[in-house]
């Protein structure tokens, strides 16, 4: 009897220690004690590590690549874009033609990015570079999920829920790829739709992404002092690679 006791009272333990990060009373009383994760920043434009413009054209001359990739399973989205945009589009030979995104990646940015299991004990899943070198301050990943305001309610999704990542003006992004949160996240996709046409990507929750960069929720981000997670002008972060 007291083994089982002692037992469930373990168990709850590791269940504590998982959601109390998300306990709004707790993270109120510990705040100032938890200096290996918090962290202070006046000024947005300080927690930069890369300009926007810098950002903005690695992610179009990557997507650009991936669209002329997959061209032929395109055509309706092509079909929306002016005249002048779907020209560059309508003979197109590319040499990664019909590669995985792994492939179009390398061979556009220099280097490609994977989600792996760890081959360290009880580490869990990671992100691995798997081709090329990294140059400090590339795009190495996004943080895909579902966005919530601050006054939305994420209590449920929350729970027992690591991926919940909260940006410096409030606004959560639950990247967790189970659970309800996928269920959430494919409900808000599919409500978006535009007749066929995806207006979201949704294939982060599979374990092959369309967009190979959409794996950031499986970056630690723990540093008290620059971190991890940049910020580009939409607000929503991506993944730079320090040295």
């Amino acid at each position: 009897m007291n083994n089982m006791i002692k037992a469930l009272f373990k168990a709850f333990e590791v269940r504590w220690k998982s959601y109390r990060h998300r306990f709004v009373p707790w993270i109120a009383l510990n705040l100032q004690k938890n200096e290996r994760t918090l962290r202070q920043v006046e000024n947005r434009a300080q927690d930069k590590m890369t300009a926007d413009e810098d950002v903005f054209k690695s992610l179009v001359c990557l997507f650009t690549h991936l669209l002329k990739n997959d061209v032929k399973n395109q055509r309706q989205l092509l079909g929306l874009l002016p005249r002048s945009t779907q020209s560059k589009y309508s003979n197109v030979e590319s040499k990664t033609h019909g590669a995985p995104p792994s492939t179009v990646m390398f061979e556009t940015l220099g280097f490609s990015v994977e989600r792996k299991i760890s081959s360290l004990e009880r580490a869990g899943t990671g992100v691995f570079v798997m081709r090329g070198r990294v140059p400090a301050g590339s795009i190495v990943a996004m943080y895909p999920g579902t966005i919530y305001q601050p006054d939305e309610p994420i209590f449920f999704q929350s729970v027992r829920n690591p991926f919940v990542f909260r940006c410096i003006d409030g606004i959560l992004i639950d990247g967790n790829d189970k659970s309800i949160s996928k269920i959430v996240y494919r409900s808000c996709s599919g409500r978006d739709r535009f007749g066929p046409l995806r207006l979201s990507d949704g294939s982060w929750l599979t374990p092959h992404p369309e967009n190979p960069l959409a794996v950031g929720q499986y970056v630690n981000n723990c540093s008290n002092g620059v971190g991890r997670a940049g910020w580009i002008s939409s607000g929503a972060p991506s993944v730079f690679a320090e040295r």
